[in-house]
């Protein structure tokens, strides 16, 4: 034991120094280590200091409170809640189409224990003026002050608000709105002017534009002014913070919960119970998400990228290992002579890669720890949220310090073995020796090239698992780069035909296997996982293209308000008419039913709804109501739900489009020339008072189309679930149904302001759609983006771009990234071979040969080297997208059949298209400018005379 110890003490020694001595070389290999060590430690100090414990969580939701109670609107009906407080349903059995669902509020106050201390928490929503104009804020009247509050909000700047006539904001609020402590803003609207006290952050939040108020100092009477006005009230939502002697505990508030609350409890997140107590959890129809096969999923990616990554470093550092115990081949030499054992040679070149890799453990460990706390201000900013604290958990950084060191032995391993093999007369008289390739590795690694090919073409072809494509994939590429040693002696066949400088390059490479192998593989790696990347994204690229459907015309712009009724809209269409190159503008509008100020959909007080009537006779089969409640598919076979589902009745409407109530929109004959309806029978129907309709199934048989309004939404749910006539008012229209299928971009049916205003409708201004003259310029899509954000509107701006390719750039920097791993794994290579060819470079400059043969020679070692591996790698990175796509063609189709086999809609035309498209420019970037870039890279950095050396005593 004393004798290994001693004998590893010495190698250690010995490699330190020789580390020492070549510093450049020493560098470059820790700086490959270092690197991922870094981001990986870098990584897990981030994300377990973002990691919040739940004493942390809690005092960001609770401050100093016990509990938060929430109403679970559920009308007062018991609830099953989880032990977070964050997901409920109703206790009973709401299944059955006869029992509705519970809805409606429950007086939470009642239910909170006598002597507990409450704080009322509210939110709500307005538009507050600013600096530039006016901006949607959330208003939350909480009395942050209060020692029951304190932990919710951090004081950043001046005070919590004192007085009514007092709010504090948070400091994204300030930014966004150029305000400052002691400025004044209120809401519009609003007669009420309020001063900012002070700025605060919310921890969990920190891009939350907020502002605090006193409770019942600005949401309430705001509400009433936004009534008078008679636009709708603002939602406000009201929980209540809790505090009491004990706690609340599980039975507690299972207790609570039978009274239709939800609690969120100190007690129960600090120690939850067990997941048999929580009744929630044991019910039938609650789906109980088991990450179990995700996690198992996800560590084996993690682990395949890790891996891949080590080998890549390991063929880069490799090669790097084999120049320095070539360099130092005579002082290992002078160790064999000095009676030393193979095991010792090992022992020193093993330990240059234990030295390096203890070396880039601390440097990256170091400066991960560094740079996380010097940037953890900007790190919070750009998650969001405060970390918790700075959490270090020294096992895993050990860990991460234990892959630098295995790496850097592995990467030591085939260049010890290999100088250990060197006779000791070799060694110290500089004779390289006749080398042998292994023959067994290429045999294995042909052997792996089949099983993964055998995975991965079962994985494509019978599985869906897209998990064997990739693993079949990476199990044939480590074959491949086994069989480098092989494949590099027969690119060796060609030199027959090319001049002398790379003939001499390719055949020196040939002869050194040892060395061009590990290079070559290295390159093929990385241009593999390049290549397979840049496939699959360019064929997605093009399934995206070709299953692209626009939401307008190219070039057209849609701007829609729907709050407020219609409010800003006047100004909405005077930006974009002020700001874009506007050919034509079709101003539309929506109909109202109730309260102007509604919004669609909005079940407020007041408030109403329309919807466009499909007569019996016109809806479709497979989803028309039965008076049972079952599903009325299922009384068909799977050959007539395939024939409904390309039946007329049944096909959803074509294309994408913009989104508008009921798909009706409101407007005049310019609509239908910015949408490009060039059919001159529908703008006559339309000024005849006729509603156009692109959807067959709306016209009745008498060729009119009817709009129901309804009043009451809450009834007409009621009746829509009981298979009851739906109350409220007809209106039915003369139909013009256009001929053809021509791309309404969503517009179902269009009626003329005129024909609305004479069948007794409201209409309000929703907005406009306009037409240009060429596509607004990024300049002018920011000057109308800056124009809207100063009205505070809530607008739904469409400019329609066409397809946009997004990963252009991905493709761009993946090419550049084969590209420096290919250019430094053929120049640590080069560098290994003019170690090598030192003396016949001697014996060439002595024979006449003229300087410029270095230059040239090492530029067609680096650039061989380059060429194989790119070649190898891209016809090893093809196959695995083929086998990717393959997979998911077959997902897609299986969906498809399913689909028709269910009759489902919009299912009816043609199947998936899943093209294979080869990414030709980056191939030819890899192929041609990669090698060449090498190759001259290499020439320009090495020198044309050798340095002089002194003669080896023998």
């Amino acid at each position: 034991m004393t004798t290994w110890f001693h004998s590893w003490r010495a190698a250690v020694r010995i490699a330190r120094r020789d580390a020492w001595r070549s510093k450049g070389r020493s560098f470059l290999v820790l700086a490959m280590i270092a690197l991922p060590i870094l981001g990986v430690s870098a990584l897990d100090l981030t994300v377990r200091s973002a990691e919040l414990t739940p004493a942390q969580r809690m005092e960001r939701t609770l401050g100093a409170a016990d509990a938060r109670f929430t109403d679970a609107r559920t009308g007062g009906v018991a609830i099953l809640q989880d032990p977070e407080g964050e997901q409920s349903t109703p206790a009973g059995d709401y299944s059955s189409p006869d029992t509705p669902w519970p809805d409606g509020p429950t007086d939470v106050t009642k239910t909170i224990p006598a002597g507990s201390t409450v704080l009322t928490d509210s939110t709500g929503t307005a538009k507050l003026t600013t600096a530039h104009g006016l901006l949607q804020t959330e208003v939350r009247e909480l009395a942050a002050a209060d020692p029951v509050a304190r932990g919710i909000m951090r004081l950043q700047e001046g005070r919590f608000p004192e007085k009514n006539d007092e709010i504090a904001a948070t400091t994204r609020f300030l930014e966004s709105s150029g305000l400052s402590v002691g400025s004044t803003l209120t809401a519009r609207g609003f007669d009420r002017t309020y001063v900012i006290s002070g700025s605060y952050e919310l921890p969990s939040d920190l891009t939350a534009q907020q502002v605090n108020a006193l409770p019942g100092a600005f949401l309430a009477p705001y509400a009433k002014a936004v009534e008078k006005a008679g636009l709708p009230e603002p939602d406000i939502s009201t929980t209540y913070l809790a505090k009491k002697a004990g706690g609340f505990t599980w039975n507690t508030v299972q207790g609570i919960n039978a009274k239709g609350v939800l609690v969120t409890s100190r007690v129960v997140a600090l120690d939850p119970p067990a997941d048999s107590e929580v009744p929630l959890y044991q019910r039938k129809d609650w789906a109980s998400y088991n990450s179990g096969g995700a996690d198992a999923a996800a560590l084996a990616a993690v682990g395949t990228v890790v891996g891949l990554a080590m080998l890549e470093i390991c063929l880069l550092a490799g090669p790097a290992f084999a120049v320095g115990a070539r360099r130092s081949r005579r002082q290992l030499g002078l160790v064999g002579a000095n009676g030393g054992a193979r095991s010792h040679v090992r022992a020193i070149v093993l330990s240059g890669g234990l030295v390096i890799g203890v070396a880039a453990a601390l440097v990256g460990i170091v400066l991960a720890l560094v740079l996380t706390f010097a940037l953890r201000p900007l790190l919070e900013d750009y998650m969001g949220q405060r970390f918790g604290g700075f959490t270090v958990r020294p096992l895993e950084l050990l860990a991460i310090a234990a892959l630098a060191v295995l790496t850097g032995l592995l990467s030591a391993v085939i260049p010890a073995v290999t100088a250990s093999r060197q006779t000791v007369l070799a060694s110290l008289t500089g004779r390289r020796g006749v080398r042998r390739s292994n023959r067994v590795l290429p045999l294995i690694g042909f052997g792996a090239v089949l099983l993964g090919a055998a995975i991965g073409l079962y994985g494509s072809v019978v599985s869906d698992q897209f998990v064997l494509v990739a693993g079949g994939s990476a199990i044939a590429e480590l074959g491949v780069v086994a069989m480098t040693p092989a494949l590099v002696g027969l690119f060796g066949r060609t030199s027959r035909w090319l001049p002398l400088s790379p003939r001499l390059a390719l055949r020196d490479a040939v002869r050194n296997r040892g060395r061009t192998a590990p290079a070559v593989a290295a390159v093929l790696a990385a241009v593999a996982g390049t290549v397979a990347v840049s496939t699959y994204a360019a064929s997605r690229d093009a399934q995206s293209l070709a299953e692209y459907r626009a939401s307008l015309p190219y070039g057209a712009v849609a701007a829609l308000v729907t709050e407020e009724g219609g409010r800003d809209v006047p100004a909405v269409r005077d930006a974009v008419q002020r700001t874009l190159p506007v050919d034509v503008r079709a101003d539309v509008f929506r109909i109202a039913v109730g309260k102007p100020g509604c919004a669609p959909y909005d079940e407020g007080e007041g408030c109403g709804r329309f919807d466009v009537v499909i007569p019996k006779a016109n809806e479709c089969p497979l989803w028309a109501a039965s008076p049972d409640g079952s599903d009325p598919a299922e009384k068909y076979t799977k050959e007539q739900r395939r024939a409904l589902a390309k039946d007329w009745r049944c096909l959803s409407p074509a294309g994408n489009g913009i989104y508008v109530e009921e798909g009706l929109l409101v407007a005049d004959a310019p609509l239908l020339k910015v949408l490009g309806i060039d059919d001159p029978g529908a703008a006559k129907a339309l000024a005849d008072g006729k509603l156009l309709s692109f959807h067959r199934p709306q016209v009745d048989r008498n060729g009119t189309v009817g709009i129901r309004l309804i009043t009451d939404p809450k009834a007409a749910d009621r009746a829509a679930e009981q298979n009851k006539p739906v109350p409220g008012e007809l209106k039915s229209f003369p139909a013009y149904q256009v001929p053809g299928s021509p791309d309404s971009y969503g517009v179902e049916s269009v009626l003329s302001p005129a024909a609305a205003k004479a069948a007794g409708l409201t209409t309000v201004p929703l907005g406009a759609v306009f037409s240009t003259d060429r596509m607004p310029s990024t300049e002018q899509r920011q000057r109308l983006d800056a124009e809207i954000a100063k009205l505070g509107s809530n607008v739904e701006l469409t400019v329609e771009e066409g397809w946009v390719d997004e990963n252009k750039l991905v493709l761009l920097a993946l090419t550049v990234f084969a590209g420096l791993v290919t250019i430094g794994a053929a120049g640590i290579a080069t560098g290994l071979a003019q170690a090598d060819a030192e003396a016949d470079l001697k014996t060439l400059a002595a024979v006449g040969a003229p300087p410029r043969v270095r230059r040239m020679l090492s530029g067609f070692q680096c650039g061989v080297i380059a060429a194989m591996g790119v070649v190898l790698g891209s016809a090893a990175g093809v196959l695995p997208a083929v086998g990717l796509r393959l997979t998911e063609e077959r997902e897609q189709m299986r969906s498809y059949q399913e689909a028709l086999d269910q009759g489902w809609a919009g299912v009816g035309g043609a199947p998936p298209y899943v093209p294979i498209v080869v990414p030709w420019e980056t191939l030819a970037a890899l192929l041609v400018a990669v090698p060449l870039g090498a190759a001259l890279l290499a020439a320009l950095v090495t020198r044309s005379r050798g340095a002089l050396s002194r003669r080896a005593a023998h």
